[in-house]
């Protein structure tokens, strides 16, 4: 088979992996919203990064060892396409008690909200998710595999994943009840189930490991910690965990926000969503020319600086007259999505490539993604969640104190970088994004 016409099925597969992942994962606080839900909004947003965590495990000793990655890859999505379209049935009203006078921060932040976790709701999404989250690597694995020039033709299958991710955000917007609309469950439930099949037809891909048999430091890829002996490795790990504690803030709140503000395309919040997208298509194809001038340590340090700027802006928004400034700066802070994902996490991934050797690159890449999108990802949709709660008074938010937090966080993540980190590690090859 030609190497095009391997690439335009790779393409068709990325494409369905981030429409499923995209047609409900922001837009669903519009549905929760209106299901009276709004407490299990935390819990939704962090059984994801659990399931993360839990992922790893499950890659290395079994999908790894026994079974073609096509044959994993469908029944993983076979299975999470059926449980999300349980979703809709799953959900109904719900509402926490009032913490008691008194209650310690740990309890509010740690406690207060675990019988959330034992909702349907949670519940359906977290099976779900624990379906979804290896597919990740599997689809990464996978194209790698069956791909003649990795770092030419990886990028232009990936992106097409990214625009399957904004198609879904785009197509929910246009569901007779827009993001309220329960069918987003339907649509991202049926486009994975017709990815289940479709993987069946993918290029045949043996597992990577048969035969092996992984220890425990391979599968969470703790054998790459002797990379810390590097001060400035260490400072990117660092920064890394605690800038995806905002991050988690940001997946969980900027839909609500970008609502409460009016700044509605199409008069859906989850299509003005979707515009941050767009930007990080863009992005990831100019991001060779700004290596040129950058390097790694600039690249990283303006991602971050694009953290904070989008939160200044989105705070600064909530304390003006509503009008065509607000939406400017409402639009631009979602616009700078594509600098703060790209320049920053894509670019750590060329970072972590080059300065692990080969024996462990895996497990780095690995190790990264346990600490960004597992425990920065969970912590911090705790964290935000309990900040949101305190600065919201008879179902009214504060944004601008919401957003005043993260900015002045990521600030300070990103003052602590410049100063720590002199890595002179060169990075000039072609990123590769995920999503």
């Amino acid at each position: 088979m030609s190497s095009q016409a391997t690439m335009f099925r790779l393409s068709v597969m990325m494409f369905l992996q981030f429409f499923v992942w995209g047609a409900w994962y922001v837009s669903m606080t519009g549905f929760i919203n209106d299901q009276q839900m709004t407490d299990v909004t935390g819990a939704a947003y962090s059984v994801g990064p659990i399931a993360a965590i839990i992922a790893p495990f499950f890659l290395g000793m079994i999908a790894d060892r026994f079974f073609p990655s096509e044959r994993v890859l469908g029944v993983l999505h076979l299975l999470g396409g059926t449980i999300l379209c349980l979703a809709p049935w799953a959900a109904r009203p719900f509402r926490l008690a009032p913490p008691p006078e008194g209650a310690s921060l740990f309890f509010r932040i740690v406690l207060h909200d675990l019988p959330a976790y034992v909702h349907p709701f949670i519940l359906v999404l977290f099976a779900h998710m624990l379906c979804y989250m290896p597919t990740l690597g599997l689809t990464t694995s996978l194209s790698f595999h069956n791909l003649a020039n990795q770092e030419e033709q990886f990028p232009l299958v990936r992106v097409w994943g990214t625009i399957g991710w904004i198609v879904g955000n785009i197509a929910v917007s246009f569901l007779p009840q827009g993001d309220q609309s329960p069918e987003q469950f339907y649509l991202a439930g049926i486009a994975g189930i017709l990815l289940g099949l479709y993987s069946f037809t993918l290029p045949h891909t043996p597992p990577p490991l048969r035969g092996q048999r992984p220890t425990i430091g391979q599968i969470l890829g703790t054998d790459s910690l002797r990379l810390f002996r590097s001060p400035s490795y260490a400072v990117f790990i660092i920064c890394s965990f605690l800038i995806c504690i905002p991050l988690a803030g940001y997946y969980q709140q900027a839909r609500t926000f970008v609502e409460s503000q009016k700044v509605l395309i199409n008069n859906s919040a989850t299509f003005t969503m979707s515009l941050g997208q767009m930007s990080e298509v863009f992005f990831m194809w100019v991001m060779p020319w700004f290596f040129a001038f950058l390097g790694v340590k600039r690249m990283l340090a303006v991602g971050m600086g694009a953290w904070v700027l989008r939160y200044t802006l989105f705070a600064v928004a909530a304390v003006l007259s509503p009008g065509i400034v607000v939406k400017s700066f409402v639009l631009l802070g979602v616009l700078l999505h594509g600098i703060c994902y790209d320049f920053f996490f894509v670019t750590g991934m060329i970072y972590v490539d080059k300065k692990a050797p080969s024996a462990i690159r895996h497990q780095a890449q690995g190790f990264l993604v346990l600490i960004t999108q597992g425990l920065g990802l969970g912590i911090g949709s705790k964290l935000f969640m309990a900040h949101v709660r305190l600065n919201t008074v008879e179902e009214v938010h504060d944004w601008a104190a919401i957003w005043t937090m993260p900015a002045v966080f990521a600030g300070a993540i990103l003052v602590a970088f410049i100063l720590l980190f002199w890595d002179r590690t060169n990075a000039k090859q072609s990123p590769e994004a995920q999503g």
